[in-house]
């Protein structure tokens, strides 16, 4: 079975966002973490090359695979910030619908940049995809 290539690194979350060519993206960043970090309470940490996580949960899959990933995260991707852990859970929906313009895929949620969502709300949902986890 192959290992898991997102794993918690020692890279600094600090230098790594600085090391963002694009301002907006690197000040929305900036935004992300504390958001995140009041809403879970975890420190930022890297996982891979390119996820910012905060928190850890263990998972193990029924094929037998297992390994941690974030309780919550988020990459600057090129097209749009990939916001993890933050969907299917019983309230996700409802505060989708205020959040303001994003999209979601196969597990994540997609925004082009922070302006175009409620922030109040980003944090709300973050917390409350915690929460959930949490109590699982």
């Amino acid at each position: 079975m192959a290992d898991n290539k997102t794993r918690a690194t020692e890279v600094s979350v600090t230098e790594w966002i600085d090391a963002l060519p694009d301002e907006v993206k690197r000040a929305d960043a900036k935004a992300l973490v504390k958001i995140m970090r009041r809403a879970t309470g975890e420190k930022a940490k890297m996982w891979g090359p390119s996820i910012i996580g905060f928190g850890s949960q263990h998972y193990t899959y029924e094929t037998g695979r297992e390994g941690d990933m974030p309780l919550a995260g988020f990459s600057p991707r090129k097209s749009a910030f990939a916001l993890y852990g933050l969907t299917g859970f019983a309230d996700a929906g409802a505060l989708l619908d205020k959040l303001g313009k994003h999209t979601t895929g196969k597990g994540c949620l997609y925004i082009k940049k922070l302006a175009d969502v409620d922030q109040k709300m980003l944090e709300e949902l973050v917390l409350k995809a915690v929460a959930a986890k949490r109590a699982r």
